[in-house]
């Protein structure tokens, strides 16, 4: 009796740290070798160290899982538990999220700054709330637009047949305020698209445009922050509540100086991305001073139309815009 009493005890010990153990599949369509995912595999391993072997992270890099909107699909029924998407992907949880994503609202990386500071948090506690536990939310940049003929008024974009990710109705009603004709592709069929001609203009931050090759198959560059893009990754909080609240806090302590780290990178890998376009060929337009007001009317009628339609909440929205206008004011910048 002893014997096995000692035989249990010895499996128990052996096999313990095995049953606690917690293997997180993670997917993204961001290639592996960037330099935010190479962050991303030694945050990995360190969270395996602090935690000693209980919580294991295996990334699924390059699109292998799929665009953003099957992941989260795999995400629903537990193939994976979790990925690194473009904020825009996740309007189904939380709505509101895309309050920084509206069209020529944000003037300044300053006005980010002082926004972001206080409505971050926000967004974070929307998801959760929304059963998805989010990390440190982090900057792509500001979205240029690259297309085949030059853009300087509102009226040059109806000849556009512009990119959006395929599954965001929401970025297609903004297009088409701005009467663009809007292409749904994923984004692993754009490159071919703008080969084809089937698109002529897509709309990214300058580090998208590099890293995918866009830029080779456009010859214009608007020199307008169109939309603020940012990205996040995310877990689904019933399977990341498998670990303990012990292991979570070190995966949140590890997971957010990281992502805290590339969202000060991405900004200054986009200025060098910026000019990078220009030196290879790309050729900048910049709207007049008097055009300036026709692009603000029609990005202004657009946020009234999210609004009216329900898509962006009035208390999200005052927020930001009261943000805006506290900065603006305490800084003499206007419209």
């Amino acid at each position: 009796m002893i014997q096995k009493f000692s035989y249990i005890l010895i499996a128990i010990l052996l096999l313990g740290p095995v049953a606690n153990a917690k293997t997180f599949k993670i997917a993204t369509i961001s290639p592996d070798g960037l330099s935010w995912m190479k962050k991303l595999r030694i945050g990995v391993k360190e969270i395996e160290e602090q935690t000693e072997g209980r919580v294991k992270l295996k990334i699924y890099p390059g699109g292998v899982h799929g665009d953003d909107f099957t992941v989260l699909r795999k995400m629903r029924i537990g193939q994976l538990h979790g990925g690194g998407f473009a904020a825009g992907s996740l309007t189904r949880f939380y709505p509101d999220l895309q309050v920084y994503n509206l069209p020529l609202q944000f003037q300044s990386y300053d006005e980010v700054d002082f926004v972001r500071e206080k409505m971050d948090q926000r967004i974070i506690d929307g998801l959760e709330e929304a059963g998805i536990s989010s990390f440190a939310l982090t900057e792509t940049g500001f979205a240029y637009l690259l297309s085949k003929d030059p853009v300087t008024q509102v009226k040059d974009l109806q000849k556009l047949k512009a990119w959006v990710p395929n599954g965001d109705p929401i970025s297609a009603q903004l297009l088409k305020s701005f009467d663009i004709s809007p292409i749904p592709l994923n984004i692993t069929d754009v490159l071919a698209g703008l080969q084809t001609g089937l698109i002529n203009a897509v709309a990214v931050p300058p580090i998208v445009a590099l890293a995918l090759q866009w830029h080779n198959h456009v010859d214009y560059m608007m020199d307008l922050p169109l939309v603020y893009i940012y990205s996040m990754m995310v877990m689904d909080k019933k399977a990341f509540s498998k670990a303990s609240e012990s292991d979570r806090e070190i995966v949140y302590e590890v997971m957010n100086k990281l992502f805290n780290e590339v969202d000060e990178e991405n900004r200054l890998d986009n200025e060098k991305a910026y000019q990078a376009l220009i030196s290879q060929g790309i050729k900048v337009t910049t709207p007049a001073a008097e055009d300036l007001p026709a692009w603000y009317a029609v990005a202004n009628r657009s946020v009234e139309e999210l609004l009216e339609s329900g898509e962006i909440s009035a208390d999200s929205l005052g927020l930001y815009q009261k943000l805006l206008a506290e900065f603006r004011q305490s800084n003499q910048v206007s419209h």
